[in-house]
């Protein structure tokens, strides 16, 4: 992360994109299972794929893939570099 990096929400992200997890505002069970899949603050994200209907989209996290829903991933907040 530089000095030009911005926050975005997860769920901005272009299919290719990659970003820094910055903060995770789901609260619950949801947070807990993120977290558990290692989406934890300072982790690498690359969006993989969005569906058609842009809903779920898909994300590498520590090589794995996993999916989760718009209104999940908008709750995501994520660094991207404007480079």
């Amino acid at each position: 992360m530089n000095s030009k990096s911005e926050v975005i929400a997860l769920s901005s992200l272009a299919a290719g994109e990659c970003c820094w997890v910055a903060a995770i505002e789901i609260h619950g069970l949801l947070r807990r299972r993120i977290l558990d899949m290692g989406m934890v603050p300072g982790t690498t994200v690359e969006c993989i794929r969005r569906s058609p209907s842009g809903d779920p989209i898909a994300y590498k996290v520590r090589d794995s893939i996993i999916a989760l829903r718009h209104d999940d991933a908008s709750n995501i907040k994520v660094f991207t570099s404007n480079n």
